[in-house]
């Protein structure tokens, strides 16, 4: 089964937790498939992940620059895993049809949004219903992330 998370999101930005992750995600030597709701959303992380740090940047690719095979990080819209990725990565309340060829997922939503705190709920009742393994995680007053069960 894989291991899902839900990172309940309300100190940091999406593209500020998002990074962090990635960065752990690279140093583990896996690869990340980052499904997001919109092209728009696309160009903003795409943006992001050239500047987290100051001598800093995360390798990426998109469907606009193609060669999905060689990016380790791959942001898209669809529901496919064109760099043979190890995690995924949801998004703007994305949801996934075949999650079982992902060793782990990432479920980042705004704790900030009624709509998307309601429909983490939902999908967390999904996933335990088909028996995944998960754990939520929530930020404290100080942004650091704390595992609530």
């Amino acid at each position: 089964m894989t291991e899902i998370a839900f990172y309940h999101l309300q100190q940091s930005s999406l593209e500020v937790a998002l990074a962090q992750l990635l960065d752990l995600t690279l140093k583990a030597n896996k690869r990340a498939v980052v499904r997001v709701g919109t092209l728009d959303r696309i160009t903003t992380l795409d943006a992001a992940l050239w500047v987290q740090g100051k001598d800093s940047w995360l390798p990426h690719g998109s469907e606009e620059g193609g060669y999905a095979e060689d990016q380790p990080i791959w942001l898209t819209t669809e529901n496919k895993n064109p760099n043979s990725a190890d995690y995924l990565f949801l998004t703007d309340g994305s949801e996934i049809e075949d999650i079982a060829s992902f060793e782990r997922c990432f479920d980042l939503f705004d704790g900030n949004d009624d709509v998307s705190v309601i429909a983490a709920r939902d999908r967390w009742k999904f996933f335990k219903g088909s028996g995944h393994d998960l754990h939520y995680w929530q930020q404290n007053d100080y942004g650091k992330w704390e595992e609530k069960s």
